[in-house]
């Protein structure tokens, strides 16, 4: 196995390693419920990487969450044994006839191939699973399950309780409406549904499925209502993106897909999308709607003075919203520490040109001369166009200074020796890294997003500024 291979393969079990602990920090859960999540994940079958088919002991799952609390995703990569790949229970030999076995009979699994062997007398040892395991992936025959079973599934319907305790999102093609230059274009719907009460925590339309649009409506629900315990979706581009998955795993939302091509397991908002269409598209005249804006503006109507006021079968009667403050004692509220706007800015990695800039979106930026050559982490608000934005500079993990936008007639006027001394950079003040004050949400208003204080006149001066 080589380096890269290497890497890949702890990636892979650091994945498997999250997506079996994550659920389990839910702060959500009870004490009971954990422990009797934790028997349950102890008493079937896993698809370990690079292992197959395993039991994991309970133990063995309470370490992994605990590496998860003190140290977060980081602290379940497998750590490197320095008996790597070396079986001290095999003689060479008999390393060569296991590894030879396994390569003419590829149907079967190592601890079956090792059983035969020893039937046959051309193994006497016994060595450890572990060891057997360290074999077989130093040698590459462990990485690709040999048999697949198609199993038959199951569809279980599943409730979750608390407010916020799942949420899942989904996004539906609508009607055409007219775009800024007046072409007709298929809108896209994205809604967000807690599981717990049927109620739409935020909606939106737009012209494309975007990651953009979803990271949006998660800061939305974030700072109108509390922490997510985790996010159901599936596996639309919208839902991949690298930068999404990056701050969701900051923040200890956990995301959860479902299965490809199997909308059965998202049967909830499946279902808010036909409510949508028999009772909202159907009676609509879609050759009334003028732009974008008018057809969220008629949605949300709608949206808030019925669907979330009428009586849902799935919750014996009661309204969305009725169900939603009867419950909404159980909402954990996020960490007043957490700076939001902080958290959902983007992070790009750039190597700083010889001239002391570095280009981002085809903007052209300035750094400090001292960084020539290295590779440094720029972090962005990306819903900003790429000429009005503030890049934060990154020096590993550390915040040290902004980038300027370059303005080419000045630069004719700087000597390319003193290009240090023009280029003034200073690290954020408190005030900057400071959480802006956010206003009073009302959250009866669920899809509504939230308005953010912002200092207009600090906007102008930075915008006069880069346009100098």
């Amino acid at each position: 196995m080589n380096k890269q291979e290497r890497e890949r393969y702890m990636q892979e079990v650091t994945d498997f390693r999250f997506k079996l602990v994550a659920e389990l920090a839910n702060p959500y859960l009870s004490a009971t419920e954990r422990k009797r999540m934790i028997r349950e994940k102890a008493r079937i079958e896993h698809e370990v990487p690079g292992l197959g088919r395993r039991r994991l002991s309970e133990a063995c799952i309470l370490k992994w969450l605990s590496r998860y609390r003190a140290h977060g995703k980081e602290g379940l990569c497998p750590q490197d044994r320095r008996d790597s790949g070396v079986s001290r229970s095999f003689t060479a030999a008999e390393a060569a006839v296991f590894l030879n076995y396994l390569q003419e009979h590829p149907e079967v699994t190592a601890m079956a191939a090792l059983r035969a062997l020893k039937a046959t007398g051309a193994i006497s040892s016994t060595p450890s699973s572990s060891s057997l395991s360290r074999l077989v992936r130093s040698a590459g025959l462990g990485r690709e399950r040999r048999i697949q079973k198609h199993a038959e599934q199951k569809n279980l319907k599943f409730d979750f309780f608390a407010p916020l305790e799942c949420v899942q999102a989904d996004g539906m093609y609508t009607v055409k409406v007219p775009d800024q230059k007046g072409r007709l274009r298929q809108a896209v719907l994205l809604a967000f549904l807690d599981d717990a009460t049927r109620r739409v925590l935020d909606a939106g339309f737009s012209f494309s499925e975007n990651s953009l649009a979803f990271e949006s409506g998660i800061k939305h629900i974030l700072a109108a209502h509390g922490r997510i315990g985790r996010l159901y979706c599936d596996h639309g581009s919208a839902f991949l993106g690298m930068q999404t998955t990056r701050i969701l795993d900051t923040l200890g939302v956990v995301l959860v897909h479902s299965q490809v091509r199997r909308p059965q397991g998202r049967g909830k908002i499946e279902r808010f999308f036909r409510t949508v269409r028999q009772q909202f598209f159907a009676t609509l005249d879609a050759t009334s709607i003028g732009s974008l804006q008018d057809l969220e503006l008629r949605f949300h109507s709608w949206l808030e003075s019925e669907y979330h006021r009428s009586p849902h079968s799935g919750l014996e009667g009661r309204t969305p919203l009725e169900t939603w403050v009867h419950k909404a004692h159980l909402i954990i509220p996020i960490d007043p520490a957490i700076d939001l706007d902080q958290a959902f800015l983007h992070e790009a990695m750039r190597t700083v040109h010889k001239d002391s800039t570095v280009t981002l979106d085809g903007a052209l930026f300035e750094v400090p001369s001292d960084l020539i050559g290295e590779r440094i982490s720029l972090r962005y608000d990306p819903h900003r166009p790429p000429q009005h934005r503030r890049l934060q500079i990154l020096r590993g993990r550390k915040c040290i200074g902004e980038a300027r936008l370059v303005d080419s007639y000045a630069n004719t006027q700087v000597k390319r020796t003193d290009l240090a001394g023009q280029l003034e950079i200073s690290p954020p003040t408190p005030e900057d890294s400071a959480p802006a004050p956010r206003r009073a949400v009302d959250n009866s208003l669920s899809a509504t997003h939230v308005s953010w204080d912002t200092d207009e006149q600090d906007d102008d001066e930075h915008t006069a500024e880069v346009l100098r």
